[in-house]
């Protein structure tokens, strides 16, 4: 057995893997959108089914309420079981025809996107456990890395796979990817840091009473919408506006996955050396002008090199955003507590984009940019009452 206690890399690399798998998954947004105007959904239908496949992810508590029930077990069961639970809905979504069989689709998306919650609120509370207040801002970091990773090589991989041999293998591909994952953290040593079961209930009730939490609680939402509302309508900007194919349209978005990966980097090691509030006043600045100037993008080049600015920034505000949420989080209820905080923030990210559609429907692409701006107002607001420890 590998034990990562007391080797960084190991704990980036295992870490960074398993988000890999959620950043893969995540892919399909981005190509999804362009195979269901092929086949004419509408853009509002389309956020919408994205948004309701994604609920998993704002209901986490429920999933870290039982990774935490049975803390005696361990983590790494659970990273196994979401990991499983991935791999066989996309198998299972290789048989379905989304054209005559919407709802279905629907539902074992939704499926699959429970195991990938199961698998984060597992890792998340793995990650706490194993890790110092020190080094967290870069073990986010790695792990955000991973995910977009993960988003930038399916960006790439699954419309090459979609182009030349339909969208079904693409499905195929990726359960197959999953299930390799899953493996290495079989290999590695779990050291159980909790012997019995605690009592959730009151421990989250006197966490969620701290005024630090409440306010972040309230900013996390306002600070995760824009990066919903991007990511759901920029695919279909792209192929309405743009008029590119879904292959062109996996290259853009894996641009802005890399440049989200080397900013979670960068935003990690900033977060730790600066502190969470230096590094999110500063990334959250950026990420309102930068949003606001995609209604001067009329060209893919232009759209390319704002789109990189916000990736890059959006990365260093998760690193930073996400080590926040776990130095306020009780390892004893870790699974739970970060996820109700994650859930909450997912909440934002997820509402935004499932209605992006419509608000495009009604108000046009350049107004839904503005809004994406302009809701980082709020959140910097909020921000600058949160108080909080430095490390």
């Amino acid at each position: 057995m590998i034990d990562i206690s007391k080797t960084s890399f190991l704990k980036y690399l295992l870490f960074g893997s398993l988000y890999f798998m959620e950043g893969l998954n995540k892919a399909y947004i981005i190509i999804l959108p362009v195979y269901f105007l092929d086949i004419n959904i509408p853009p509002e239908i389309i956020t919408l089914i994205m948004g309701l496949a994604t609920i998993p992810m704002i209901i986490k508590f429920i999933w870290g309420g039982i990774v935490d029930y049975f803390i005696r077990r361990g983590r790494k069961i659970f990273v196994f079981i979401g990991g499983l639970f991935s791999s066989i809905s996309l198998f299972i979504l290789v048989i379905i025809d989304p054209s005559v069989a919407i709802v279905p689709f629907t539902i074992f998306m939704l499926v699959g996107w429970i195991g990938v919650a199961f698998l984060d609120v597992s890792a998340d509370a793995w990650a706490i456990e194993i890790s110092s207040e020190k080094e967290r801002g870069k073990i986010n970091g790695a792990m955000f890395a991973g995910q977009n990773i993960g988003l930038t090589f399916g960006a790439i991989l699954l419309p090459f796979i979609a182009l030349r041999f339909g969208f079904s293998f693409t499905f195929l591909t990726g359960g197959l990817i999953v299930l390799l994952i899953i493996i290495f953290p079989l290999f590695v040593q779990e050291k159980l840091v909790v012997k019995k079961r605690v009592k959730m209930v009151g421990l989250l009730i006197s966490e969620f009473k701290k005024k630090t939490t409440q306010f972040i609680s309230i900013f996390a939402p306002f600070a995760y919408m824009s990066c919903g509302i991007l990511f759901f309508i920029v695919p279909i900007y792209l192929d309405i506006n743009l008029s590119l194919d879904v292959a062109q349209i996996g290259y853009i978005s894996a641009i802005f996955t890399f440049a989200i990966a080397f900013g979670s980097l960068s935003g990690g090691i900033i977060a730790d050396k600066l502190g969470r509030k230096k590094a999110l006043y500063i990334m959250l600045s950026g990420s309102l002008l930068s949003s606001a100037s995609l209604i001067f993008t009329n060209n893919w080049l232009n759209f390319i090199i704002v789109y990189s600015i916000i990736g890059f920034l959006q990365g260093g505000f998760a690193a930073a955003a996400l080590a926040l949420l776990m130095d306020i989080t009780n390892p004893k209820i870790g699974a739970t507590q970060f996820s109700i905080l994650t859930g909450i923030a997912n909440f934002g990210y997820i509402f935004a984009g499932s209605i992006s559609g419509s608000l495009y429907t009604m108000l046009g692409f350049s107004r839904v940019f503005l809004y994406s701006a302009w809701i980082f107002g709020p959140a910097l607001l909020i921000l600058h009452f949160i108080r909080f420890k430095k490390i």
